[in-house]
């Protein structure tokens, strides 16, 4: 009996060294968060944005043309590049779509309703190509589309600022960041013109 209690408690004893051990080589990192994915990875077509209107805009139906992205607004002194854009968007239309994206930021000069802007657009300008819901192109509220055009961790190819209306970014037929236009460099300049025919 003694010999049998004796065993008993030597198995119970080696079970228990077993559970030990076995919490001994358990890898640190077990419990740690999964790596978080690059930004890097992040799409241009998997951003989500509004139009004008306020329908959803699915970005991977641009997919196979530049994309040239503009802030725009409607008393601003380049504001008559909304010509332009439109003359841009008829000819070259089968290479680059047009997206204008009404800003506040500057100067207070967009402060119209999403009624009032198509109307301006359309009535001053004859504009076809796509306009997106007003957004912030900079600071706290900055929109997920322009981290992604001015920072380098998400575009992989340079940091910048937007600083002014107009200013444009063009984006190839397959999502990659190429560049950006001052707001001074005209939509139907030779020089962007170039960059949208490369």
């Amino acid at each position: 009996m003694r010999i049998q209690l004796i065993m008993r408690a030597s198995l119970r004893l080696s079970i228990a060294l077993i559970a030990l051990g076995s919490l001994a080589f358990v890898p640190a990192n077990k419990n740690a968060k999964a790596p978080v994915e690059k930004d890097s990875n992040k799409s241009i077509y998997s951003i989500h944005m509004k139009s004008l209107m306020g329908d959803p805009i699915d970005m991977s139906t641009l997919k196979g043309k530049k994309i040239l992205f503009v802030n725009v607004a409607s008393r601003c002194g380049y504001t008559s590049q909304y010509k332009e854009l439109q003359a841009l968007h008829e000819k070259h239309g089968d290479q680059v779509a047009i997206v204008g994206l009404p800003c506040n930021q500057f100067g207070g000069q967009e402060p119209g309703t999403a009624n009032e802007i198509a109307d301006f657009c359309e009535k001053n300008y004859g504009v076809t190509f796509l306009m997106t819901e007003k957004i912030d192109v900079k600071g706290n509220n900055q929109h997920p589309l322009y981290r992604w055009l001015t920072s380098k961790n998400l575009n992989n190819v340079e940091d910048s600022e937007v600083r002014w209306n107009f200013q444009k970014y063009l984006v190839s037929e397959d999502g990659q960041y190429l560049q950006f236009f001052s707001s001074s460099v005209s939509p139907m300049s030779k020089e962007l013109i170039a960059a949208i025919e490369r």
